[in-house]
């Protein structure tokens, strides 16, 4: 085996010296009187065995007082020292025995970091949104929302450049042009994107952190139910809005049937049979990955015949204004509320809440407002069974809630109330 003192005082010669140190390590020491060391392998791979080499580094003595992060420069440069080289040799073997050339694998690992010290905010948010297991409308709505408030400032700069003084600033350009809900998704989004890139394009830091407390306060009850009177008052305020036809009509099928903005937003019209009054949404379009089939009173079929002549040659309920071969977004929905001032006192995500607390309070059994509100049910078949089981009850439950809602928009002084069947 060799030491130090013998690595430092090896002399060149007229050829090449090796000086093994024993389990395929060696100090090369070449006429030029450079030391390398070298590492010689077989790897096996369809039968064969091949002998290799791997080149580790030079030798190079550590200075006295030589702290961490300078004998890591010095090992960026290639230079190792004796039980250096052998921790190498350790880690190459380990490759060796998982069928890997340490020298390819070296060889990958410098692109990779080429390729991470290269990838924009863009490319790193683009990978994190289509890694996550949501339907297309959910990953379609989420880029939406960082081409809007995040790529203009950020989304051609390396994520291992970006500084938390650029998040911060391009957050609050968001609250003051969007508004403190937009701002927040934003942030929870930009947050998510810089986790991946600390787990694979190696940022060390996520920074956004540094603004948990910098932003205005997001002030917007998504989630409140609202009452009864609330709920008359903003049907009434729909009723003066039928000048944009398309974004009125989603907010009433919406509140009809209960399903998700992105639901209702994203509608086909072959997912649509008018004739059974029914609305079958595919497990493609749900949160929970399954088929949900929504009865529609007769309110809501009135509704789409009425919009047939409309968009019915439109594969979408609810065409894009510009591209009318896609669908309308949700931010056309949270525009209208800003225009008609309930924005901050209602949030489209609350009219589920609103109709669950209502449907619950009328005393409906939870399993037909889950059914309706297609939360998930762990075991699937038994969510099958139950889905189609409680079809005819929540077609009844829908068109006593669907009567409920013209009393309110009616203003009608003694509403009658929802009666559970």
């Amino acid at each position: 085996m060799l030491s130090d003192t013998k690595c430092r005082n090896a002399k060149p010669g007229a050829k090449p010296l090796k000086l093994p140190d024993g389990k395929g390590l060696y100090l090369m020491v070449m006429p030029n009187g450079t030391k390398a060391w070298r590492y010689r392998f077989k790897l096996t791979k369809g039968g064969e065995t091949r002998e290799s080499v791997y080149a580790i580094g030079h030798y190079a003595a550590a200075p006295p007082g030589e702290s961490k992060e300078q004998a890591a420069v010095r090992r960026a440069a290639g230079g190792f020292t004796l039980e250096e080289a052998r921790q190498e040799r350790l880690r190459a073997r380990g490759l060796v025995k998982q069928g890997i050339n340490p020298a390819h694998y070296r060889q990958q690992q410098r692109q990779k970091v080429a390729r991470d010290a290269e990838a924009s905010f863009e490319i790193v948010a683009r990978a994190w949104i289509e890694g996550r297991d949501w339907t297309q409308a959910t990953k379609d709505e989420r880029l939406r929302l960082l081409q809007r408030v995040a790529f203009p400032q950020i989304g051609a700069i390396p994520v291992k450049q970006i500084e938390s003084a650029s998040i911060l600033s391009l957050l609050k350009a968001a609250a003051k042009k969007n508004g403190p809900t937009v701002a927040a998704q934003a942030r929870t989004t930009i947050f998510k994107v810089f986790e991946l890139a600390r787990e694979e394009y190696g940022v060390t830091s996520n920074p956004v952190l540094a603004w948990q407390e910098a932003l205005p306060k997001n002030k917007t009850q998504h989630k409140r139910a609202l009452t009864p009177k609330e709920i008359g008052e903003f049907l009434r305020d729909l009723d003066g809005r039928e000048r944009n036809v398309q974004t009125v009509a989603a907010f009433r099928l919406m509140w009809l049937t209960l399903c998700r903005p992105s639901e209702v937003t994203g509608a086909r019209w072959s997912e649509i049979d008018l004739e059974a009054a029914a609305w079958t949404i595919g497990s493609e379009r749900m949160k929970k990955r399954m088929e949900h089939r929504v009865p529609l009173p007769a309110q809501a079929v009135n509704l789409l015949k009425s919009l047939q002549p409309l968009t019915g040659h439109r594969p979408h309920v609810f065409p894009h204004r510009d591209r009318r071969s896609e669908p309308m977004t949700d931010a056309n929905l949270r525009q209208a509320l800003h225009a008609m001032g309930w924005a901050g006192r209602y949030s489209p995500h609350a009219t589920r809440t609103t109709g669950s607390t209502i449907l619950n309070e009328q005393g409906y059994p939870a399993d037909w407002i889950e059914r309706q509100l297609a939360h998930g049910e762990p075991n699937r078949v038994r969510s099958t069974y139950n889905h189609a089981r409680h079809f005819a009850d929540r077609t009844r439950m829908m068109q006593a809630w669907a009567d409920y809602l013209d009393s309110l928009k009616n203003g009608a002084g003694n509403v009658v109330p929802l009666h559970a069947a």
